[in-house]
């Protein structure tokens, strides 16, 4: 089974004098198709974590490997089109293009890997059938709700069918029940696209439906538990220092 490696990653942040460790020697690996729960406190570094896994920072030191490559030994626009082609964005603020009708919010980053016309209106038909949004194609993205908005980026984020797909707090501008719907809706994707699901959150109940629960305190690797089934436990996730 493949996995994805975090071995050793360290992030500070402030001049040298007054340096912040927002992440310190954390590593650990998870199985490529699973739910991911990253949690702890307010300042714990679970945003960071999530920065230096998806390569949008890089850490002082140590390394992320996905798809058999330390993506931090790729530079510039390869580090870029990795992402494009294999790492899909939910945030807790939508970043939606409000003037701009679904389908060309949809269409960004098929744009960024030039996906030719024809493929390209396929693709963001599925992904807005997908989050059951294709009777507003044409619609403009300002006229949505917030919980539309928020599955417009569900759909933007799938559209690559990227192999990991990072949810920043995806319902923290949601009240319950819309929440509670962009929670099922992304777990239904994890199992129809396959793609790993890794999930930033101070919701509980979001966590304890995860495989796989990260807890960090003060930058570092608390626990790691695989909650899917005490067969798997021992098996299927490992703080990967064992052997080093």
């Amino acid at each position: 089974m493949s996995v994805i490696r975090v071995k050793h990653a360290t992030k500070s942040y402030g001049p040298r004098h007054n340096r912040f460790t927002a992440i310190d020697d954390v590593t650990f690996e998870v199985p490529e198709g699973s739910t991911v729960a990253i949690v702890g406190k307010s300042g714990s570094g679970k945003s960071t974590l999530m920065h230096l896994i998806s390569g949008l920072d890089r850490p002082d030191d140590g390394e992320v490997i996905i798809e058999g490559k330390n993506i931090f030994k790729l530079r510039g626009k390869e580090l870029d089109q990795f992402r494009n082609r294999h790492i899909g964005f939910i945030f807790q603020s939508f970043f939606v293009e409000a003037n701009e009708s679904l389908y060309q919010n949809v269409s960004l980053p098929l744009e960024i890997r030039q996906t030719i016309y024809n493929k390209r209106r396929e693709k963001i038909l599925w992904a807005l059938e997908r989050v059951d949004m294709q009777d507003k194609v044409n619609v403009r993205a300002g006229k949505l709700s917030g919980g539309e908005k928020q599955r417009l980026a569900i759909a933007r984020a799938i559209v690559n069918e990227p192999k990991i797909i990072f949810a920043d707090e995806p319902t923290g501008n949601l009240d319950s029940a819309t929440g509670a719907k962009v929670v099922n809706l992304l777990f239904e994707l994890n199992k129809q696209i396959g793609s790993t699901l890794f999930v930033v959150t101070h919701d509980h109940e979001l966590a304890a439906r995860c495989q796989i629960l990260i807890q960090l305190k003060d930058g570092k690797l608390v626990s790691i538990k695989d909650t899917s089934s005490a067969k798997n436990s021992k098996q299927a996730v490992t703080t990967g220092k064992e052997g080093e």
